[in-house]
C-alpha cells in the first residue's frame, strides 16, 4: 500500500511482483476499490509486474471537490505510470477503468503496447441516465443505489450467494461525492472517435448478464479497433473478473502470452 501525491490528487496503489517484470496495469470500475482484482491474481503467470490503484474519490485515494473529467482520471494514471517508469504496459481497464484505458492509449501509446476493455465502452449510456443517478445519490447517498446496481453487477445466481454482501458493502462505503464526481465523468465522455484511431492488440471481455455494459456495446467498442479480439463470459455480469474469475484469468493469460507479455 502506497501513496503518490500527483499534484491533484493523492492515489493509493499497490504494485506486487518484481520490479524488472512485464507490467500489467489494473483499472477498477465506478463504485469499487483495487480488491476487485484479488479474485484472479493468484491465477495469472508467476513474475508479472502487477500495479492496481484506486482512481480519485475512490477507496483510499483523496477525493477532490468538484466534478470530475475523464481527462483528469487519465491524467492521474498517466502521472503514476510515470512515477513508477512504467513503459508497454498491458493495461486492463474495466468500466470506468475502460474508459481510462482508451483515453490513456490515445493520449501516451508509448506506455501501453495492448489493452483489455472489459465490460465498458466507448461510450456508456447517456446524460440524463447519469444524471438521474446522481440525483439519487445526492438525495439518499450510494445506498439509495445499492440494490439496483447489484442487479446490473451479477447476474441471479451470483446474487444469491453469501458473497454478493462483500460487494454491496464495498460500494456503499464509497464516498459519496467521488462516486458522483466519477458518474459526471462518464457522462461526459464519448470515446467513438478516437478509439476507432487505436492501433494496439486489444481484447473486449464481457459478461452475458451485464446490465451496465451489455455485450453487444461492449463488441461494438471493441470492434473500432482493427485485429481485436472479443472474448463472451457466460453467467457474469458487469465485474466477470469477481464472479468467473477461473475464466477471466484463463483469457487475460491466453492474451498475455498472445501479445508476448509473458
Amino acid at each position: 500500500m502506497r501513496m503518490f501525491d500527483t499534484g491533484d490528487v493523492r492515489l493509493h496503489y499497490r504494485v506486487d511482483g518484481p520490479d524488472d517484470g512485464p507490467p500489467v496495469v489494473f483499472a477498477n470500475s465506478l463504485g469499487t476499490d483495487m480488491r476487485l482484482w484479488d479474485p484472479i491474481l493468484p491465477m495469472l503467470p508467476k513474475g508479472l509486474r502487477i500495479i492496481r490503484f484506486d482512481k480519485r474519490g475512490h477507496g483510499l485515494s483523496s477525493c477532490p471537490p468538484g466534478n470530475y473529467s475523464m481527462g483528469s482520471l487519465v491524467t492521474d494514471t498517466e502521472r503514476l505510470l510515470d512515477h513508477l517508469g512504467v513503459k508497454e504496459c498491458v493495461f486492463v481497464g474495466l468500466s470506468i477503468g475502460g474508459m481510462i484505458a482508451q483515453g490513456l492509449a490515445v493520449k501516451r501509446l508509448d506506455l501501453i503496447r495492448a489493452v483489455v476493455l472489459s465490460n465498458t465502452a466507448a461510450k456508456i449510456g447517456n446524460a440524463e441516465m447519469w444524471a438521474e443517478r446522481i440525483g439519487a445519490v445526492q438525495k439518499g447517498g450510494i445506498e439509495a443505489l445499492a440494490d439496483a446496481v447489484m442487479e446490473r453487477w451479477f447476474a441471479a445466481q451470483f446474487r444469491a450467494t453469501p458473497e454478493l454482501e462483500l460487494w454491496r458493502n464495498m460500494l456503499a462505503r464509497q464516498v459519496d461525492h467521488g462516486y458522483i464526481a466519477c458518474a459526471a465523468a462518464i457522462s461526459g465522455t464519448d470515446f467513438y472517435t478516437p478509439t476507432s484511431g487505436l492501433r494496439l492488440p486489444a481484447l473486449g471481455i464481457a459478461g452475458s448478464e451485464d446490465g451496465a455494459t451489455p455485450p453487444d456495446l461492449v463488441r461494438e467498442t471493441i470492434d473500432l479497433i482493427p485485429g481485436s479480439r472479443f472474448h463472451l463470459i457466460r453467467k457474469a455480469g458487469h465485474l466477470p473478473c469477481a464472479e468467473q474469475p477461473e475464466e477471466y484469468a484463463q483469457v487475460l493469460t491466453d492474451f498475455l502470452k498472445g501479445v508476448g507479455h509473458v
